[in-house]
This record gives C-alpha cells, sequence and structure tokens, in this order.
C-alpha cells in the first residue's frame, strides 16, 4: 500500500478535506481543453482566499512540491493542467469568484481571480458599466487566466488585450507571500512594474489571486454587419476606412476564410451564413460602438459601408436589425472553432502579423503548405483588427486525421513558424507559450531575451516550483 504524501495532511488543514480531491475522476482538472494531454495529479487543492493560497503555496514550498495554478482549465497551449508524475498540486482557483468591489468614479472593478469572465461582464453590465474582454470561452474561462495568459478575444482593436485592462494585482509569490497591488492607480512610477511582470507569464512566476480592472461606460448603440470580401487585401483596406470612419467606435474587425464558414455550415447547419452562394474568399464581421444615439451610429455605418462598396473593397453586406441578428451574426465567427473540431484532429497556429503584412503572408505560405503538404486544408480566420490570426491546417480530405497530425505537426509547425518569423511575427499572439510550444520558444525568441526571462524565473522562483516547464526549459 503506498504511504500518502505528508504535505497532503497540511493541505487538509489550510483548505478542508473536501477540498483536497486525490482520489475519483479528476479529469476536469487533469485533462486539457483540447484533450490533447492527461496528466495525473497529487491533489487538486481548492482554496477559497487568498490567506488559503498562501498557505497552500508555504506547505507546497516546504515539502518541495511543484504546483500548476489553474483558473478555468480553458488554456490552448497545455498550460495549466499537472504533468504526468503524479508529483504535482494543482492549485485551482473556481472557488475564488467574487466580485469584490466595483468602484464607478474609478471605472474599476476589483475581482477574484477564479470569477468567470462572463460573470464579472454581466455583473459591470447590470452596474451599467462595460467590462471589454470577450473570448469564445468566456462561460468558462476565469479573469486569472485570462491574466495569466494576456488573453485577447474580440475586442482588442479598440480595448487592447487583457494586460491594457488591467491596472492592479494581488499576487502570492513562489514562497508564499502576498503582494497587495491592488490599488487601481492609472499613475504610479515607484520603481518596476511588477503587474506587467505576472501578467502572461502563465503561473510561473507566482498565482495571481486577484485584479483590478478597468471598466468603460456601456455605448448606447452597438451595430454589427456582415460583409463578403474579394481579398485579404481589400480586407485590410476596409480596416483603414472602418478606422477613418468610426474611430474609436471600431470595436470589433474579424476576418473568416471561405473554407473556415464552409465548416460552419457543413456541422451546424442551423447557422445560416451569409454570402454562401457567392464566390468571395473571405468576409469580415466588424462591429461599431457609439456614445451618441443609434441613429449617429447607424449613419456612421452606412457610411463606411457605402465608400468601402465604392472603392471595390466590400462586394455585399447586411447590417443587423437588432440585438438578436447581432448576436446570430458573431456566432458564426465563433463557432468556427468548434466546426473545425467536429471536422477532425488539426494543427492550430496562433501567430501575429502586422496587419498590412498578412496578405503577403498567408498567400505566400498558403502556397508552400499546399506544395509541401497537397490536400491540407486552411481554416483561416481571427482578429485581423489587431494582426492576430488562427492560422490552421486540417488533413486532407478523406485521410487519416490521427496519422496525419502524427507524421506531418512537426514539419507543418517548422514552415509556418519560419514564416512567421520571416515576417517578424509572434508564434503565440494570444494564446501563450505553455508547454505545447515551449520547445519552440527556444528556436524563435532571441537568445537575450530569453537569457533576461531565465534569470526572473530563477531569481523569483529559485527552486522552480511554480509551474515548472512551462514557458521556459530551465537548465
Amino acid at each position: 500500500m503506498t504511504t500518502p504524501h505528508p504535505v497532503l495532511e497540511a493541505l487538509r488543514q489550510i483548505v478542508g478535506a473536501a477540498n483536497v480531491l486525490t482520489e475519483g475522476d479528476l479529469s476536469a482538472w487533469e485533462l486539457d481543453w483540447r484533450k490533447r494531454v492527461h496528466g495525473r495529479a497529487l491533489a487538486v487543492v481548492r482554496p477559497a482566499s487568498t490567506a488559503e493560497v498562501a498557505a497552500v503555496v508555504k506547505a507546497c514550498a516546504q515539502a518541495g512540491v511543484s504546483m500548476v495554478p489553474q483558473g478555468g482549465n480553458t488554456g490552448m497551449v497545455v498550460g495549466s493542467t499537472p504533468d504526468t508524475s503524479g508529483t504535482q498540486v494543482v492549485l485551482s482557483l473556481q472557488r475564488m469568484n467574487q466580485v469584490r468591489v466595483l468602484d464607478g468614479a474609478n471605472l474599476t472593478v476589483t475581482v477574484d481571480a477564479g470569477c468567470v469572465l462572463q460573470s464579472l461582464q454581466e455583473a459591470c453590465e447590470r452596474a451599467g458599466f462595460l467590462f471589454p474582454l470577450s473570448l469564445a470561452s468566456e462561460g468558462s474561462c476565469t479573469i486569472g487566466g485570462n491574466l495569466g495568459t494576456n488573453a485577447g478575444g474580440t475586442q482588442v482593436v479598440r480595448y487592447g488585450n487583457t494586460r491594457e485592462l488591467c491596472l492592479g494585482l494581488e499576487v502570492v509569490t513562489p514562497q508564499g507571500d502576498i503582494w497587495d497591488g491592488l490599488t487601481g492607480l492609472r499613475k504610479d512610477n515607484t520603481g518596476y512594474d511588477l503587474r506587467h511582470l505576472m501578467i502572461g507569464s502563465e503561473g510561473t512566476l507566482g498565482v495571481i489571486t486577484a485584479a483590478t480592472m478597468k471598466l468603460y461606460p456601456l455605448p448606447v448603440s452597438q451595430l454589427t454587419a456582415f460583409a463578403a470580401v474579394p481579398s485579404l487585401e481589400a480586407a485590410v483596406e476596409l480596416l483603414g476606412l472602418a478606422h477613418r470612419h468610426l474611430s474609436a467606435g471600431l470595436t470589433g474587425f474579424e476576418v473568416m476564410g471561405r473554407f473556415a464558414l464552409s465548416l460552419v455550415t457543413r456541422h451546424f447547419p442551423q447557422i445560416k451564413v451569409p454570402f454562401q452562394d457567392r464566390d468571395c474568399p473571405y468576409c469580415v464581421v466588424l462591429e461599431n460602438s457609439d456614445q451618441e444615439s443609434e441613429t449617429h451610429a447607424r449613419e456612421r455605418f452606412e457610411r463606411l459601408l457605402e465608400a468601402a462598396l465604392e472603392q471595390g473593397c466590400v462586394l455585399d453586406a447586411v447590417v443587423a436589425e437588432s440585438i438578436t441578428q447581432a448576436r446570430q451574426l458573431w456566432h458564426i465567427r465563433e463557432s468556427i472553432p468548434l466546426a473545425q473540431a467536429q471536422e477532425g484532429l488539426n494543427i492550430k497556429h496562433d501567430i501575429s502579423i502586422a496587419v498590412s503584412r498578412i496578405p503577403e503572408f498567408v498567400r505566400s505560405t498558403d502556397a508552400l503548405l499546399a506544395q509541401q503538404f497537397p490536400g491540407a486544408r486552411l481554416v483561416n480566420y481571427g482578429h485581423l483588427g489587431d494582426g492576430n490570426l488562427h492560422y490552421n491546417v486540417q488533413a486532407p480530405e478523406g485521410s487519416d486525421a490521427e496519422a496525419f497530425l502524427k507524421n506531418q505537426e512537426g514539419a507543418v509547425n517548422a514552415l509556418v513558424y519560419e514564416r512567421v518569423d520571416q515576417f517578424r511575427g509572434s508564434i503565440s499572439a494570444e494564446h501563450g507559450i505553455g508547454s505545447l510550444k515551449r520547445g519552440e520558444l527556444q528556436h524563435h525568441k532571441s537568445p537575450v531575451a530569453l537569457c533576461m526571462m531565465r534569470a526572473i524565473k530563477q531569481a523569483l522562483d529559485p527552486h522552480n516550483r511554480m509551474n515548472p516547464n512551462r514557458v521556459l526549459s530551465i537548465e
């Protein structure tokens, strides 16, 4: 009979026996979102407060046990699930899910790290404010996870990534100390900005337990349009027109390739995708938020689309006439990842390229992939407004998708990432590095940058207890 690890009793004393899970089905915490890796945890520990997190971290540090902080476990790069050793503690923050303080005058909200994004959006809306971070997984992802990966989403073009929305953090260090940085100040030049160091660190430098985030007034009107465009060059031209006509009112600009949309039609026939009978290689969904009136918003939108039709960068367009129609148009875009999953295993790329160079990148890289991997299908869609594409590769029609992934993923990644380097882009725009891209980072990040990153990790977590073997290889 195996002797239980001595740290388990200490953890039960801190959070209660019911919140130290060691038996039964733990796949909700051990299996990654894409179901690529199923780890095995020593225990899943569920603290209910920052003080409990600090005590758990201290106990694990004293016992020499490594920890894996976890929010909603919706990550795409296997960064928040345990390895297969059975020696790591998963630190789940899902019980820490409250909105602590909403300060309307300061336009901020302070929230526990385990609060689900959609719950925060709804709480802010009830109070008459907008929290603009919006992701396909918003019904299950958490603010701590969003900050840990510096998540992007559909409204980055106006409001920025999660980093730009954060004014302060509360963090438990790898030694179990608590840093309270929840001031909500917009100006504070008192040394290094530790907040930005923690954001995007994927739990490797500490555990984010709470955050103070920016709020915005609710828009008076929000309009959504769905437009067919003749090329990616035309989509970029339309984006420029949208910036000029709508200015800060442009809050979303998404591009979707024809094949990506055809997968939605194939797997979700109840979803009506506009212009599927038109010979157009790309469609765009764009959003205009207005603080004046719906009439003002609609007039600006109509002038934009008239100009775009005259210049030939739009072939046809529809503007939603109701909130329901707007949601239906956005639902098309949000259904692409689900449709692709229904189609079968695929090779995902979350890349960032300067907007002006995206058409050239896609045209030349499409051609190389077609030449080297005959029949491979490109599922190209994403946040054109901020230069972030989900440039995914589906196995050839009728082939063994699992075999294609096993035999070709390395070569496909090498080709795509080499092209990203040539265009001075990034191999991870919003999903992070995790363990899935850790090896790739060594080849595509500056050696000087890697050296600096390792020095920071060594200084803050010298024993490599906090989410080890994620983001960086420590040697």
